[in-house]
């Protein structure tokens, strides 16, 4: 009976075993040695979302994909490269629900016309019941 158990207990520690923590990005949570780079990262590590809390910024998140993300975002500013080109390429890797602000294209149009639809239309039953009153 007690084999049985530590055979179950085994079993189900198995999983938790099999995890390990790999060390944080480089420069996950190290600033950048230029104020202006640092700022350049800060704010931009702002407008992008963390995939795993999906309510908060990379830049406020403990996820590790957030560090790896920070970790790009910071070594990339780094290298020269511009935020936007940044974004873009963080966009093109994740997808358009990186961004907290999104850019209208063909998949992102209906966030921008569906409420002028619903304006509109809105309008146009107010319109109708006051000509009819």
């Amino acid at each position: 009976m007690i084999r049985l158990l530590a055979l179950v207990l085994a079993l189900l520690a198995a999983p938790l075993a099999a995890q390990q923590r790999l060390p944080d990005a480089p420069l996950a949570n190290v600033q950048l040695e230029d104020p202006a780079q640092e700022q350049a990262a800060l704010d931009l590590m702002e407008t992008l979302r963390c995939l795993t809390c999906q309510s908060q910024s990379i830049h406020d998140s403990d996820a590790p994909i957030a560090g790896d993300m920070r970790h790009q975002v910071r070594s990339r500013i780094a290298a020269g490269e511009h935020p936007e080109q940044i974004r873009a390429w963080m966009i093109e890797r994740y997808g358009d629900y990186i961004s907290y602000s999104p850019t209208v294209s063909r998949t992102t149009w209906p966030l921008y016309m569906v409420p002028v639809l619903l304006m509109l239309a809105a309008l146009g039953l107010f319109w109708r019941r006051m000509r009819r009153s």
